[in-house]
Order: structure tokens, then sequence, then C-alpha cells
């Protein structure tokens, strides 16, 4: 078991605990009187290890709510709904909140959270690779309002994360992949050797699972989940090495006004993508370009393309072949099975882009890599984009 702190200056607020199974949560839950888990019902009904939590949770004499958990369901009528249970079952201000899923579950919970009794204390426990490397830490939390994503929410802390790939194992191969971008995403950002690491992982993951399936008529599930089990420790390393890093940053800058902005590499375009793929899906006579519609991941590495290629035009005004750096996050991507070309032009983009929260005087702060390990913000106006990638 590792234990990765975030700080507030030299005091440690947060901490992340990365384990290989659930055998540790005991011990993280042992400080608190009284438990409140909400959980994501899917995760509830198809995750085996979701039995063994659920027997921590009672040891604990726990409370227990299931939620369903959607994209159009992240919205303050459920974080309501959240509080409505917490309030009818004598949650007080000693509680602990537990989240137990996704990123959306993570973001719902914390934000009911942080505004029940002016707020309680919460925890989370990932169970997508996703929130692991990403939306579980740091302290986001948040819901979708009038069709924009994430635009209402608090930036928290969580007493603690924890964090295990026991809870990976039954996730369905593209949600993990989702995470598998987020990751990628994370070491373009800070290196220190584990992007070709990660990148060489999940090749082997997504060549031996084609192997065992079209070649040997292998179940596909049953070939997923032991392909993970046989890759666990390795993966295991490469959550808390992007752990690390992201907990870095947002000790350095909590409330996203300097270096924190790099964590958003790709997310800008990613937002829109996502917007786009849902208004596509909503209405019926279009014939959609995304005709499985987008997941997260799929939209940020979409993202991550499109600012590979704006970095090149801003540093270099290349307008014609793609760099090497471009060309080599597109192929590690395609690699791992992972789609990232982009079916939307920059100019159906824009007026999303415009409206993006992190906005701030008519710019937006663009994560622009530079080499693998190397990225800087740079505040340009939508329009600016438009005119570079034209």
């Amino acid at each position: 078991m590792e234990q990765i702190n975030i700080y507030s200056g030299k005091k440690a607020i947060s901490r992340i605990v990365a384990a290989e199974s659930l055998r540790d949560l005991p011990s993280c839950l042992e400080p608190y009187r009284s438990i409140y888990a909400v959980i994501d019902g899917n995760v509830a009904r198809k995750c085996p290890a979701t039995g063994q939590l659920t027997e921590i949770l009672k040891n604990r004499n726990a409370k227990i709510k299931l939620i369903e958990t959607s994209e159009e369901g992240k919205t303050l009528e459920t974080v309501m709904d959240i509080c409505a249970w917490l309030l009818e079952n004598g949650a007080d201000r000693d509680a602990l909140v537990m989240a137990v899923g996704g990123g959306i579950t993570t973001d719902m919970v914390g934000f009911a959270s942080c505004i029940y009794k002016r707020g309680v204390r919460f925890a989370y426990v990932p169970t997508t690779l996703l929130s692991q490397v990403d939306a579980a830490i740091g302290g986001k939390t948040g819901v979708n309002f009038d069709k924009y994503k994430n635009i209402l929410g608090i930036i928290r802390q969580p007493a603690f994360t924890y964090m295990c790939p026991q809870l990976l194992e039954s996730l369905p191969q593209r949600d993990f992949l989702s995470g598998v971008a987020e990751m990628l995403k994370t070491f373009i950002i800070e290196d220190n050797g584990n992007y070709q690491k990660a990148a060489d992982l999940f090749f082997d993951i997504s060549s031996e699972y084609h192997v065992e399936v079209m070649m040997y008529g292998k179940d596909e599930k049953q070939a997923w989940t032991e392909i993970l089990k046989k890759h666990r420790r390795t993966l295991s390393e490469l959550i808390s090495a992007a752990a690390r890093v992201k907990a870095g940053v947002v000790s350095r800058d909590q409330f996203e006004k300097d270096e924190r902005r790099k964590l958003n590499l790709g997310h800008t375009f990613a937002h829109a993508i996502e917007t786009l793929a849902q208004r596509e899906a909503m209405e019926a006579e279009i014939q959609q370009r995304l005709p499985e519609g987008v997941t997260h991941g799929e939209a940020v590495a979409m993202g991550m393309v499109l600012a590979a290629k704006l970095a090149d035009r801003y540093y270099r005004n290349d307008r014609n072949d793609p760099t090497e750096l471009e060309a080599k996050i597109s192929n590690d991507l395609w690699d791992c099975n992972i789609p990232c070309y982009c079916p939307y032009s920059i100019e159906e983009m824009a007026q999303i882009m415009k409206k993006d929260k992190k906005a701030e005087g008519g710019k937006v702060h663009f994560v622009l890599p530079k080499a693998i390990g190397e990225v800087e913000i740079v505040a340009l106006t939508v329009d600016e984009v438009c005119r570079l990638m034209e």
C-alpha cells in the first residue's frame, strides 16, 4: 500500500491510498463514527469486488444508497436526492459520505457532501481507470447544467481516495480505454519515463485481447478479465505514478490559477466534442457521425491530437504534414485501440468552446504539447484558434 498526499502549503489535506486490493480499506474507515455510502448501481450489479466492499461497509453499520448514473443524470436534481437521503437517515456533521463508482458518481457525491449542512467529510472509492487516474483526484466536484458539462461545482478535497486495480477487472473494455487516454494525457504533461511504459503496456493488453478472442475464440469478458489480472501489478504501478503527478500539480495549484490548467490538455476540445455528440444523439433526424456516441476518454484522445495540431500551427505555422509529436500521440492511441480522430470541424466546436467555463477575458487557456513531458499554457481566443487550424 502506498500513500500519496495532497498538500496546502506544508499541510497534508487529502490522501490517496494506492493498494492492490480492498484489504486495507477497513483501516481507512476506522476513524469515522458514521458512514454513508453512495454506490453506482451498475457497479453494484456488475463488479464482483463490490460484494467484498459491501461486507466491509456492513461491518461498520454503514447506510448504503444505490444510484443510477449517466451523463444525462448528472444534475442538481440527483444531488438534491442524495442530500435528501442523507437528511432522512440522520447524517450529521461528523458523517463520512463515501462515493463508490466512476467520475460521475464521485463528482455528484462530492458536490452533495460540499453543500449538505454546509459541508461534511467525504471519500472516494473510484471504480474506473478514468476516475482512478483523473476524476477522483484533485477535489473538483460538480454537475452539468443547461447542456454544458460540469458548469456548476466546487473544489474541495476528499478525506481520502482509495484506489485499487481489483475494482477494474470487470470494467468493460471501452470504459477501461477511456481511462488509458487520461493516463497517457497525464504522462504527456509530466513523463518521468512513464509515457512509453504505459503506451507499451496498453498496446500489449490490446494485442493479447485480440489474439485471445479473434484467434482462440475465448469469451470476450473472460479474456479481458484474465488479461487485466495478468498485468495487475504493472497497472497498479502506473496508476500510482499518474496519481503522484496529479497530486503534485494540485498541491502546487489547488484552485487552478496557473499550473493546474495543464491537466486540461485536450479537454477544451473534448468538452466541445462531447456536447456535439450529445446533441446529435438527441436529434434523431441527424445522421450521427459518432454512431456509438463518445466516451469522455475518447473525446480527450481526440482533443489531445487536436491540441498537438494546434501546437504545431502556433509554434511552427506548419499546415502540411503532422509533426512527429502529433503522429506519435495519434499512433500510440490507435495502437491502444482508442479512436482519436475528431469528426467535427473547428467551426462546429467554436461556439461551444467560447462558453467554456475556464474562459477568462474572452480567452481560453489552451494546453499545447511541445514534447512528451513538456506542455505550455497559452491563452488564445477561440477565433485565433480557428484561424490557426483552418
